[in-house]
């Protein structure tokens, strides 16, 4: 049995860490299954050596992120602590990164885990990248939180969000309504991750002034997209065809992201992916970039992660 104390300079780092009834340190004393108590600016840890370091490590990242203004919640807390108890030789910083962008709602979007961190470092450093894998591994939304970056910082000029429109076997020709009510319901994802980074006015108003266009792909067809930060949701839907339309849209100092889950194929069964193909007929493209995250950077409610884990294991067998 061991012990250890953190000193904290500022007491009102202890008081937040201590929010909603100590939640943070009871959920990081039972993750790693320690003791941990609280005094004045002492936090005192008691239990195996190598558990109470990771522990300390998390506290003291968690304490510098909250001097530095950047914000978390118990969610965020839990992912780093399981990562780092089942990854012993990872670091909290590597769950818990630098802010890319504060949303509307004042809530840091944070790359959380190496995978994602090297997801967001590949769109930074490349033109064309795929990031591939399950629900709730952050694909989508940290595409659109640097496409918002690089916006406002008028490096593009103007965002356009897409993704086939045709899923589960559906057309649109025999679906009710005109043409935008058809096509509503399948972007409707891509409309919920933008309002969440920017707002529901700003959004819809750099909708309207045709600075972010959410359209289905089958819009993108003639056109070459300039100076924009294209992201293509859902791909995994997409025919070989409508893959090779979409990826040579791509204009002059332009982005493009491409975003889907292999596992998830709406398609007819004899009917090929545009997407699969795509990985494999790029994959030796040194000027392409392709990421693929997993079970463990699920984000989601935690029983997501064990349902795309179980549900991975049975295709396995």
């Amino acid at each position: 049995m061991a012990n250890k104390q953190i000193e904290f300079n500022d007491y009102q780092i202890i008081k937040k860490l201590n929010f909603n009834e100590h939640e943070v340190l009871k959920l990081i004393a039972k993750i790693f299954k320690i003791k941990i108590g609280s005094r004045g600016q002492i936090v005192n840890l008691e239990g195996d050596q190598n558990s109470i370091n990771l522990a300390s490590m998390l506290l003291q990242h968690l304490s510098h992120m909250l001097e530095d203004k950047r914000d978390f919640n118990l969610e965020d807390v839990r992912n780093a602590a399981l990562r780092m108890h089942d990854e012993p030789l990872s670091k909290a910083k590597d769950f818990l990164g630098e802010s890319l962008l504060k949303t509307k709602n004042y809530k840091d979007v944070i790359p959380k885990g190496p995978a994602q961190q090297a997801y967001v470092d590949a769109i930074k450093e490349y033109d064309l990248v795929f990031g591939v894998g399950p629900a709730g591994t952050g694909k989508t939304y940290l595409a659109m939180t640097l496409a918002v970056v690089l916006l406002k910082a008028k490096i593009v000029s103007r965002i356009i969000l897409t993704r086939p429109a045709v899923e589960a076997g559906e057309k649109l020709g025999f679906l009710p309504g005109n043409m935008e009510e058809k096509v509503s319901p399948y972007l409707r994802p891509l409309y919920d991750a933008l309002f969440d980074l920017v707002g529901t006015k700003e959004g819809e108003e750099l909708i309207s002034h045709n600075v972010i266009e959410v359209a289905p792909l089958a819009f993108m067809r003639g056109r070459t997209l300039n100076n924009a930060f294209i992201i293509l949701d859902e791909a995994q839907n997409t025919t070989v065809e409508q893959m090779k339309m979409a990826l040579t849209r791509l204009g002059f100092s332009s982005k493009m992201v491409v975003t889907g889950d292999i596992t998830q194929i709406d398609l007819p069964p004899k009917q090929k992916s545009g997407l699969i193909d795509a990985l494999s007929v790029l994959k030796k493209v040194d000027t392409i970039k392709i990421c693929r995250l997993t079970e463990k950077d699920v984000l989601r409610h935690p029983i997501v992660k064990a349902i795309v884990k179980a549900y991975e294991q049975n295709n396995a067998n």
